[in-house]
């Protein structure tokens, strides 16, 4: 059976993996940056290459360790080529690289979004496109029709900021912490989502994007009035979030035809107040409704490893050239329409 190791360094988690063609993790390892990051109350691109620089070879040493495998029982080597900090990616480029050319082995160079879209076939086999994905991060925010591998239309972005941006930012604010996604979950759980009146961006609007910056602005304010306890804040813009979210895939399935399910992937759909919601919506239109497990929706190599498995298993497979170069912004759909006001994100 065809075994990828697979490398991941797009933002601050550097990590391993060995996937084999059977779904079979044979072994991953993920190295946090949380500490290093948190007196900034976010991701330092600097300090986030130095660590992926010091921490890669180490990681795979041990992956390869723990399954028992040198590197001439690989079938090909994957790491993350975009998009993302484009000092980490290239630290995983360069080893993949590095370690493809010495072992004779195809390198694939994977787009980090397309980890996130194909994740949950990796945990669940059943999972046939087409299928509508709902990508929610810490940098995207998009709807796409998956349908197939390589193969992906995009349906909605958001024309300012993520949702994974927009609730650490809401952390930072609050001053709950690093990371600020679950951070804001928690004490979320200890508020009335009702006790703060927040906007919901674009809500009804006639095209299925995404806008959180308004929102993001309002939990500024809330806070500097005083008024509010924090955890009500939190709570407050998480249900925000969730109404624009359900709103706008809502809007999104309107559009095409019925798909096999429903699905969400990246950091934010480890949030089990969206998941439950998203669920809700799937059972509304008599969908499934498909989440990868939670460590999945994070960065992780085992997606990247996945995603080089199924690029591997394509007729024709053609392994990409040791010149291929590193990029920072990186399209699904690179033949999508323009958004207004979405600038560089579209």
């Amino acid at each position: 059976m065809p075994i990828v190791l697979g490398i991941e360094s797009s933002c601050d988690e550097t990590a391993a993996a060995l996937v084999r063609d059977d779904r079979t993790i044979l072994a991953q390892r993920i190295a946090s940056q949380d500490e290093a990051h948190r007196p900034y109350g976010g991701v330092v691109p600097e300090i986030a290459a130095r660590a992926h620089a010091e921490r890669l070879a180490p990681l795979i040493e041990a992956v390869m360790a723990e399954a028992g495998l040198g590197f001439g029982d690989l079938d090909a080597i994957a790491a993350t080529a975009g998009p993302g900090l484009i000092g980490g990616v290239m630290v995983g480029l360069v080893s993949a690289k590095a370690l493809a050319m010495a072992s004779d082995k195809p390198l694939i160079a994977v787009n980090h979004l397309e980890g996130h879209a194909l994740s949950p076939r990796l945990a669940d086999p059943s999972l046939k496109s087409p299928y509508l994905l709902l990508l929610v991060s810490g940098g995207h925010c998009q709807i796409l029709l998956v349908e197939g591998v390589g193969r992906y239309r995009r349906l909605a972005t958001t024309i300012d900021d993520a949702l994974g941006e927009a609730f650490d930012k809401t952390a930072k604010i609050l001053g709950l912490g690093f990371p600020g996604g679950p951070a804001v979950e928690r004490a979320a759980l200890e508020g009335n989502p009702k006790a703060v009146p927040l906007p919901r961006p674009l809500l009804g609007s006639a095209e299925p994007h995404f806008s959180f910056a308004g929102l993001k602005s309002a939990v500024l304010r809330a806070k500097q009035a005083e008024v509010h306890a924090d955890p009500d804040i939190a709570a407050a813009f998480q249900q925000a979030a969730i109404d624009c979210v359900i709103d706008r895939t809502r809007k999104a399935l309107s559009t095409i035809a019925k798909p096999n399910a429903l699905v969400v992937a990246g950091g934010v759909a480890a949030n089990k107040a969206v998941r439950a919601a998203l669920e809700k919506l799937a059972g509304e239109h008599g969908l499934p409704f498909v989440a990868p497990p939670l460590a999945l929706c994070t960065d992780n190599a085992a997606m990247i490893a996945w995603a080089g498995q199924e690029r591997l298993a394509l007729p024709g497979f053609t392994a990409d050239p040791f010149d291929f170069v590193a990029r920072p912004r990186w399209p699904l759909d690179p033949d999508a329409a323009p958004v207004r006001g979405a600038g560089v994100k579209a």
